[in-house]
Order: C-alpha cells, then sequence, then structure tokens
C-alpha cells in the first residue's frame, strides 16, 4: 500500500473512532434530559428499561433501513444467523445496559464512570489471548495506564471516589457490564467475518432494544408524555446510536481489537464536556484538560507500532477466522 495512502486511511479511521466516542459521549446529558423530559422518576426501572429499549430498537430499525436504501439484503439470513444476532443483541445491549443500571443504583456515578472504563482493559487482555496478531506489548499496557489514569482524573473531585465498601450489586455489576461490552465487541466481530457489518449492528440492536421493552414492561414501567421535545430527543439517541454502532462495528470488523478499543477512554472526557455545556454547568475545569491530554498520549501509545503492523485492515481478516 502506498505510504500517504496508508496514513490517510489511518487518520480516517481515528477520525471515525472519535466520532463513535464523541457520540457515546454525548448519550449521557442526553439520558439525563431525557428522563426529565419523559417524567421518569429514579426509582422507576421498568421506565428506564423502556426509555433504552425504544432508543436502541429505533437504532437498529433506522440502520436496516438504510441498509435497503444502499440495497443491501437484510432478509438473506437463516436460523444460524439469527441466533447469532440474537445472542449479540441480548448481551451487547440487553443485559449489558440492565446490569449498568442496576449497579449505578447502588454506587456513585464517579466510582461507575471509573470502572465501566475497565472494559477497554478486559478487550485488550482478551484479544491478546483470542488473537494472534493483537498481543499485548509494553506500548499498549502503557497506553492503558495512561487512558485510565485519564478516566480517574475527569472523575476526580469531592470524596465520592474513596467512600465507601465494594458492593456486588453496585461496583460488581458494572464490572460486568464492562465485561459484557468487551466480549460481545469480539463477539460481533467474529460473526461479521462472512456478514455485512452494519446489518449484524441493525439486528442485535433491533432485537436487544425489544428485549429491554419488554422487560421494562413486565417490571410495571411506563413511557408517557410524549412531545416535540421528548420526541426529538429521543430521534437524536436512537441516530447517534446507530451512527455510533455501525461505524464502530466497521472498525472493528477491519482492525485489531486491541488498536480500536483504546478510544473508550475518550467517552468519559467527551461526557463531562457535553454534561457540562448541555447541562449548564462549570466546562472551566483545569482536569478535564489534564484528563484529555492523558487520553490522547494513552491512545497514541497503543497506536505507536511498525506501520504494517498497526492498521493491516483487510489482511487481518483472513488471520483471524
Amino acid at each position: 500500500m502506498d505510504k500517504s495512502k496508508f496514513y490517510t486511511k489511518k487518520i480516517n479511521i481515528i477520525i471515525l473512532a472519535a466520532i463513535c466516542t464523541f457520540l457515546w459521549g454525548s448519550a449521557f446529558p442526553s439520558i439525563k434530559v431525557g428522563y426529565e423530559l419523559f417524567k421518569i422518576d429514579a426509582d422507576d426501572l421498568g421506565g428506564k428499561l423502556i426509555f433504552a429499549g425504544y432508543r436502541f430498537f429505533l437504532a437498529g430499525l433506522f440502520v436496516l433501513s438504510l441498509q435497503i436504501v444502499r440495497k443491501i439484503n437484510i432478509f438473506k439470513i437463516n436460523k444460524k444467523d439469527l441466533k447469532e444476532f440474537t445472542f449479540l443483541g441480548l448481551s451487547q445491549t440487553t443485559l449489558q445496559y440492565i446490569f449498568f443500571y442496576i449497579g449505578m443504583t447502588y454506587t456513585s456515578g464517579v466510582r461507575g464512570s471509573i470502572i465501566n472504563g475497565s472494559s477497554t482493559f478486559f478487550s485488550i487482555i482478551l484479544a491478546h489471548f483470542i488473537y494472534k496478531n493483537d498481543k499485548l506489548s509494553f506500548n499498549k499496557i502503557l497506553g492503558c495506564i495512561l487512558g485510565f489514569a485519564g478516566v480517574i482524573i475527569v472523575n476526580l473531585g469531592g470524596s465520592s471516589l474513596l467512600e465507601g465498601s465494594f458492593s456486588f450489586k453496585g461496583e460488581g455489576f458494572i464490572t460486568i457490564a464492562a465485561f459484557l461490552i468487551s466480549i460481545s465487541s469480539i463477539y460481533g466481530k467474529k460473526i461479521s467475518q462472512d456478514k455485512d457489518a452494519s446489518t449484524v449492528t441493525g439486528y442485535q440492536l433491533t432485537i436487544g432494544g425489544l428485549a429491554l421493552i419488554i422487560l421494562g414492561y413486565l417490571c410495571g414501567g411506563h413511557l408517557t408524555n410524549f412531545t416535540l421535545k421528548s420526541s426529538f430527543l429521543l430521534i437524536y439517541m436512537a441516530l447517534l446510536s446507530s451512527v455510533a454502532f455501525a461505524l464502530w462495528s466497521q472498525l472493528i470488523k477491519y482492525n485489531k481489537v486491541g488498536v480500536i478499543s483504546v478510544f473508550n477512554f475518550l467517552i468519559p472526557v467527551f461526557a463531562t464536556i457535553l454534561s457540562a455545556m448541555i447541562l449548564k454547568e462549570n466546562i472551566f475545569d483545569f482536569k478535564i484538560f489534564i484528563a484529555l491530554i492523558f487520553v490522547c498520549a494513552g491512545i497514541y501509545f497503543v497506536n505507536k507500532t511498525k506501520d504494517e503492523e498497526l492498521f493491516p485492515y483487510k489482511e487481518i481478516i483472513n488471520n483471524e477466522k
């Protein structure tokens, strides 16, 4: 590959990964605003599950509709495909969200955000044992440490970071959610090698979202107060999920899990900045900029390797099948 073309593609991948994490970061303040607009109480588990279910279900429909517009046959699936899509949807969307929500009920937002950042460690460690060409290295370890330090720095403030003891329903459930994100990403990479990644994303979001809606109603939840503003927010959240998951699935399919996963450290940084802007909080906090420097340094070190090993694109597919 021509070196200039190689670096152009490399930059494009970094930009796309940053876009995904920016969109996911915007989901945090959007969820808070959504709870207010739909008048969902703090202890209304059913309502929150339905709200999340509508978001992901619509996101899946958006992705599948786009596939139809692109003239891709989304109905050419067999029983094996349907089982794989269902397993991915239930693990990546349904179970992950349930564990994360319950966990956040029993711990602070600060500790939850930090523990949730461990999904990057899980992804890189699992990739080391699963893929021959995605092994741990000094740069990856250093990059993860710097990135995780950035996540901790952005959450510093007050005593909530160290208060309280470990709770299985709190920190334990969030750790399980982080592990589910990692293992489902690797599983999604595996099943998408001989399928269109966007189609896989569309089905898993639709199935996972539908399961959340059903569970929400079974828990006695309801979603009311649909207005122009609340409906627009729900559509935005569905669109951000569809775009982010579709792009991310493509990135994971054609690139090393360890290289792409490190970008997840940007999510809490973007979430903090956007929360400050949207929720009218103080954004001029020096720790945000320090955290961003640490996270960017971590991404740099993970990506600092030989050019031919960094983004081998489709060559990876044949090696990892």
